[in-house]
């Protein structure tokens, strides 16, 4: 079986943490599994070769680096992480070769630094693999149809594994990184948080998409359109951590045990603006979504009435979101430091009495709902950010996910 194995930066960040490293690649390999490994590169800012060490090596020497060679220089990071774990294989005596993403096969269109991946050909890593090599691929990167080098934004290498997961076809992608799967909240705000030993891929990517930083949706969804199931392990710890796969295997496998609510997330630093006319404009509600989105500022949490609109923004982009509403004559009411508090399970798709019992349990803690949403699958609700910590703590303790089934 063809397995992906991924490692974040501070798994590689330093001689132990390789060490750790190493002991998962000396397993798979001695149970027979040949290996595709994509590596993230060393560490975190303030580290040499952590992305955001480069981005700040740009900032302090004229910050006015065009994006093709911005992409150019950020792409290094993870070819330092490819030659340094390729030398240490080849070390151990495991035959390794190292590639950079457009040697990997992976043709991406030409939007630099946050290019969408197009097209992958496996056919040089196969090669590869039939000599028994471990392959070795720099993430977060590939290569236009030209040749010229590409980064895939925030989440890359997650992107590229299962990518690369998804053509060659592997059998399962393993994500390795400093936590042991994927929780029922951040434990960070929830000391009770505990483990899932599974979760479908469209709870994973809800919970990314609204916080979760365990890997990046890009990457989630790639493995679900593929089939490839994944899964999100400690690279300090044998464990088999968290396995993300179709509903429907999560259900056969017993991983559902009618839950209801999986986990939960959180976005903090979010702005909530408020349009209503009285005798205006019949257009608002397109004149304010065209003027951000011309803005490029991203609109969340969307509710559209006959007399206006009621949408969030982050606190960030909260003073231009404000001048535009002023430039077209539009009153705004304004509420900064809020945030947005997710509750997400494949389980609540038409279950009675979900909202009820998140309005019982904020409103025993005291703690006002400014504004909701929901899909199939999420409720979210926008609270002060004062209010986040305990609301995520009575909304874990209301759902019993501290009970949550572990491995």
């Amino acid at each position: 079986m063809i397995i992906v194995q991924k490692f974040g930066g501070t798994s590689l960040s330093d001689e132990y943490s390789r060490q750790h490293v190493l002991r998962h690649i000396r397993r798979e390999k001695a149970e027979g599994h040949r290996l595709v490994v994509v590596v993230s590169a060393m560490g975190r800012r303030g580290e040499p070769y952590a992305t955001d060490t480069l981005l700040d090596w740009i900032a302090q020497n004229g910050n006015s680096l065009p994006d093709r060679e911005k992409d150019l220089l950020l792409s290094c990071g993870e070819l330092i992480s490819a030659a340094t774990l390729c030398s240490l294989l080849n070390r151990e005596g495991i035959p390794a070769v190292a590639l950079t993403g457009g040697q990997a096969g992976i043709r991406t269109d030409a939007r630099f630094g946050f290019a969408r991946i197009v097209d992958v050909n496996s056919a040089r890593i196969l090669e590869y693999l039939e000599e028994d090599k471990v392959v070795v691929v720099a993430g977060f990167q590939g290569a236009t149809e030209d040749g010229e080098v590409t980064t895939l934004g925030r989440g890359g290498s997650d992107t590229s594994a299962t990518a690369l997961g998804a053509a060659l076809p592997a059998g399962i992608v393993d994500i390795y990184t400093d936590v042991d799967g994927i929780l029922t909240a951040d434990p960070r705000m929830v000391s009770e948080a505990r483990p899932l030993a599974m979760v479908s891929y469209e709870e994973i990517c809800n919970m990314a998409y609204n916080g979760a930083k365990v890997i990046h949706p890009r990457a989630v969804e790639i493995a679900m359109r593929a089939g490839v199931p994944v899964r999100v392990r400690s690279t300090f710890s044998e464990g088999l951590g968290t396995l993300v796969t179709h509903a429907d295997s999560v259900r056969r496998q017993g991983g559902w045990t009618d839950r209801t609510v999986t986990g939960l997330a959180h976005v903090k630093g979010v702005t909530q603006l408020a349009v209503e006319t009285d005798n205006g404009p019949s257009d608002v509600q397109l004149r304010v979504f065209r003027a951000m989105a011309l803005s490029g500022i991203s609109v969340d949490f969307i509710n559209v009435t006959p007399a206006g609109v009621l949408y969030t923004v982050t606190d960030q982009d909260a003073p231009q979101a404000v001048r535009l509403l002023e430039e077209m004559r539009f009153s705004a009411r304004v509420r900064s430091g809020c945030a947005k508090v997710s509750v997400i399970g494949g389980g609540m798709n038409g279950e009675p009495g979900v909202m009820a019992r998140i309005v019982e349990a904020l409103t025993a803690a005291n703690i006002p709902i400014l504004q909701s949403a929901d899909s199939n699958t999420t409720i979210w609700v926008l609270v002060a950010e004062d209010d986040m910590v305990p609301a995520l703590q009575a909304l874990h303790a209301a759902f019993g996910l501290h009970l949550a089934p572990t491995r």
